[in-house]
């Protein structure tokens, strides 16, 4: 969404704190339910938003004795998206409106003032709220515009200083890479002796990785590989997990101003996916990488364990293919509902560094490294068929996917997050 509102330039308008007595006399009780893309290892379409669209997935769950908060916006005009039940859309001629809704903080983009002026009016009789103007800060997360050179950033800046201080980082030294190349971590490396356990009972290990995953999650897909690996020794980590975990700190206090920029262009998403092989020492499964962008900034990424051990390195590229193939379908499908993207029928191309995988994601092959794969994976060729998406081929050098799926040198890591949109913005703070 934050991608779309920079191509058309529509006024964004923040509104934010919904009373809860006002919500409640119009609603009565509200669940908040948690679905879907967390465990997931998912990015979001719009980091701006907290992962509002795709990452958390939170979303009212209105009993049926209960008129709801959709009801009411929908009595007013507005259609609930199928795919993400906290966006709206509103249609009428050549005015529009996007409402989306975080529990009581809400988020208006449309492309007339007079509009939202009017949607803005309507709400603050059906509901105690605040009007915060345009939209600065959603969710912890700065919205700075650059008029001039026709970029919109998002940053977690601030978000950063705060996590920096909680677990006592802040005086740290400054790291290079979210994970050094060439360490391994494994369930192995548990507490050896009882000052270690004793060391490891007042670490909050948890709390940390839970406050670097939702940076992850919002702007940095930077730490998103370094993040997943961290988060698989939440049971029972071990000094050198907690290590890993303080070396991705180090990282954000040297990046703290970086920003995922998005400029003006063609709203046309690009998909990139990759897979390490067999490198999970307790496990020997895999791990999988996607990314997405639209006009150079990513609004999708992912970095997971397989659930299942790839026998090759095609079997493996060819299940996070797939894995990314379900992400493009529901992405050209959302950018289908908003009714403002006119290319978004069109195929995704989602590029591949996998010769192997590519050629199978086309047409069945018999091959004895290949004939074993799980079915469900071949739902791959499927949406390649019916014309969702196209696999092509890639040369590794240039897979976006790659820092997704393992610890890569300096050089190419820098070039990498170039590409898909993260900058040192900190001349715009």
């Amino acid at each position: 969404m934050t991608r779309i509102a920079k191509q058309e330039d529509f006024p964004r308008v923040g509104m934010t704190r919904i009373g809860k007595q006002g919500v409640m006399a119009r609603v009565g009780r509200t669940r908040i339910v948690m679905h879907g893309r967390l465990p997931r290892g998912k990015s979001a379409l719009d980091r701006e938003l907290a992962n509002i669209l795709v990452g958390l997935g939170v979303w009212l769950d209105i009993d049926s004795d209960r008129a709801g908060f959709d009801q009411a916006v929908k009595g007013f005009g507005f259609i609930q998206n199928p795919d993400e039940p906290c966006v709206y859309k509103r249609i009428k001629g050549d005015k529009l409106v996007f409402l989306i809704l975080y529990i009581d903080d809400i988020l208006l983009i449309g492309n007339d003032v007079g509009v939202l002026t009017s949607v803005k009016e309507w709400l603050a009789k059906q509901f105690d709220m605040k009007d915060l103007g345009e939209a600065s800060f959603i969710l912890g997360i700065q919205v700075i515009r650059d008029r001039k050179n026709r970029t919109i950033a998002l940053s977690q800046a601030s978000y950063i200083d705060k996590i920096l201080s909680r677990f006592s980082m802040q005086d740290s030294k400054k790291g290079m890479l979210p994970f050094r190349h060439g360490i391994k971590l494994s369930k192995e490396q548990v507490p050896k002796n009882e000052h270690e356990e004793q060391f490891m009972s007042r670490v909050p290990y948890a709390s940390a990785v839970g406050s670097l995953m939702y940076a992850m999650l919002c702007t940095r897909p930077d730490i998103c590989f370094a993040v997943g690996i961290v988060s698989r020794f939440q049971s029972k980590p071990g000094p050198d997990h907690w290590t890993a975990v303080k070396h991705i700190f180090k990282y954000l206090k040297r990046t703290r101003d970086n920003m995922l920029v998005y400029s003006r262009g063609d709203l046309i998403p690009v998909g990139y996916t990759d897979s390490d092989f067999q490198l999970d020492s307790d496990s020997r499964k895999s791990t999988s990488g996607a990314v997405f962008t639209i006009g150079g900034g990513a609004v999708i990424w992912r970095s997971i364990k397989q659930s299942c051990i790839a026998d090759s390195t095609m079997e493996a590229e060819y299940v996070a293919a797939c894995e990314a193939a379900k992400e493009a379908v529901w992405l050209r499908q959302f950018l289908i509902d908003l009714e403002v993207v006119p290319t978004a029928n069109k195929q995704i191309t989602i590029y591949c560094d996998n010769s192997g995988a590519v050629a199978n994601s086309k047409e069945p092959r018999s091959h004895k490294r290949g004939k074993h794969i799980e079915r469900k994976y071949h739902l791959l060729r499927e949406i390649v068929q019916r014309g969702d998406v196209t696999i092509t081929k890639i040369a590794s050098a240039e897979n976006l996917a790659d820092p997704f799926t393992k610890a890569l040198p300096q050089k190419s890591f820098d070039g990498h997050l170039e590409n898909m949109g993260m900058r040192d913005m900190t001349h715009l703070l």
